[in-house]
């Protein structure tokens, strides 16, 4: 049986999030797919399971916490850290300042970048007559820039040092976003240099938006 139940769609980058550090923890998660195009997520059932009316959301099937619901992506990755250590996503605890700064790192993207470039917010920058596209090139371009402030100082062959952490797993998804909407990669050489670097990792490659079962069968990467 498998460790959790993932409810995410596939070009989420808060689900992505999560893919991408459950496969670098190798856990075990079955998908439940929500269509955020269909609405899905604003079910009466899906916002009995998340009142949020987001994804993802992550179910423990584990003992002692099965039933346990955890619907959003940061409070997740902290979790799995906590539940799963033996393959890190933070920095040492002996270092304090490099667990720091990898958070610092997630809340610029959690925080200060998807939450103002998300579907719901598109619809409405769309509905009041602006140009949603325009909108998220500006905001994830600032989102980027504050990133690549930070790690300029932090990144080793990743955001933190040479590990992935979950800075990463915000990051990487992240950049998928601003290419989608042309932010133009070439500003932020540090970010750049990371996303390279993690675009050949495995638990990366995995959790790729066009790899995903939900993924339409035209958007598919083959």
């Amino acid at each position: 049986m498998s460790d959790y139940t993932l409810y995410a769609y596939f070009r989420s980058s808060c689900s992505a999030r999560l893919r991408i550090i459950l496969n670098l923890k190798n856990i075990s998660y079955d998908l439940i797919p929500v269509n955020l195009l269909k609405d899905e997520q604003l079910s009466a059932e899906h916002k009995a399971l998340n009142p949020s009316a987001s994804v993802p959301l992550l179910v423990s099937k584990r003992s002692p916490d099965a039933g346990f619901k955890i619907g959003q992506s940061v409070a997740a990755l902290e979790y799995l850290e906590e539940v799963h250590p033996a393959v890190p996503a933070l920095p040492p605890t002996s270092d304090a300042k490099g667990r720091a700064t990898a958070r610092v790192l997630c809340e610029i993207i959690a925080a200060d970048t998807q939450p103002v470039t998300n579907l719901r917010i598109m619809r409405r920058v769309r509905a009041l007559g602006g140009s949603a596209e325009e909108w998220n090139k500006e905001l994830m371009g600032d989102g980027l820039r504050a990133y690549e402030a930070v790690a300029k100082d932090s990144a080793g062959k990743y955001s933190v040092g040479d590990n992935v952490t979950m800075a990463d797993a915000c990051l990487m998804p992240a950049v998928w976003n601003a290419q989608r909407f042309g932010v133009d990669l070439s500003q932020f050489p540090t970010v750049s240099r990371i996303f390279a670097n993690l675009s050949e990792h495995p638990a990366v490659q995995k959790a790729d938006y066009f790899k995903q079962p939900d993924c339409p069968e035209d958007l598919r990467r083959k």
